[in-house]
């Protein structure tokens, strides 16, 4: 924790001396790699230009024309930025509720169509962390059910809103990996829960603008993150033994 902080003062100090306007840019090319590799690592490439093209509108940078963007980047972009740039805001049910929404705006992932919205309901069996086949699939991980949901989503959003017992950075870390583990959702989880992760390391850096990536890191270290979110999947497993992605 110590080195952490010592690097966070270095690369804090350097920027002081910059300028704003390099400042925006730099933190615009974090945030660009932030949206790319959040969705990269669900195995969902983003065109890099678009998602450039829409945070700086959204945040006025000038970077000249800009490329078009389709809803799918919109969606993330502003889940993003709404993490970052009011990391202050308190986490309530309805602002994950409304990110879930935008990075499903058809209401469907992929083929199955999912609850936007609301918390999952295992409607079709449990939420569980699951790899291989279809017919034989192994399971990793099974998430708290439906009928808990409430309680422990409120015991995560007091303690992510509450003063902190714990040191910013820490507490960034531990509310990534408290949300994944609940996956509240019936998809979107590992985005939301690094939207959260980068909403706390905002807090963390005491201002919105952004100038590390968590979503990069942790592509950088996916053997390790895959260890236990991925390359698996979230799936509702049938009494059968069959599955849904």
């Amino acid at each position: 924790m110590a080195e952490t902080s010592r690097a966070q003062g270095l690369l804090m100090g350097r920027l002081t001396d910059v300028g704003m306007a390099l400042r925006d840019r730099a933190s615009l090319a974090v945030l660009t790699e932030d949206v790319v590799k959040t969705s990269e690592i669900e195995g969902e490439p983003l065109n890099v230009e678009s998602v450039r093209s829409s945070i700086a509108r959204r945040l006025g940078v000038d970077i000249g024309a800009l490329s078009p963007v389709d809803r799918h980047v919109e969606g993330v972009v502003e889940m993003v930025l709404d993490a970052t740039t009011h990391c202050r805001a308190p986490v309530s049910r309805e602002r994950l509720f409304g990110w879930h929404a935008v990075l499903f705006p058809t209401g469907y992932s992929g083929f199955p169509k999912i609850k936007i919205g609301g918390w999952r309901d295992d409607a079709r069996g449990p939420m569980q962390v699951v790899s291989g086949p279809l017919g034989r699939p192994r399971v990793h991980f099974e998430a708290p059910p439906a009928d808990r949901l409430e309680f422990e989503s409120s015991r995560f959003l007091e303690w992510v809103n509450g003063a902190p017992n714990e040191p910013p950075l820490l507490k960034a870390g531990l509310g990534h990996l408290w949300f994944v583990t609940l996956r509240p959702f019936d998809d979107g989880n590992g985005r939301i829960a690094r939207a959260i992760g980068d909403l706390l390391l905002a807090r963390a850096d005491g201002g919105p603008q952004r100038f590390c990536s968590l979503s990069a890191q942790i592509q950088r270290e996916r053997k390790a993150y895959a260890s236990w979110n991925g390359p698996r999947s979230d799936r509702w497993i049938s009494p059968s033994g069959s599955s849904a992605s």
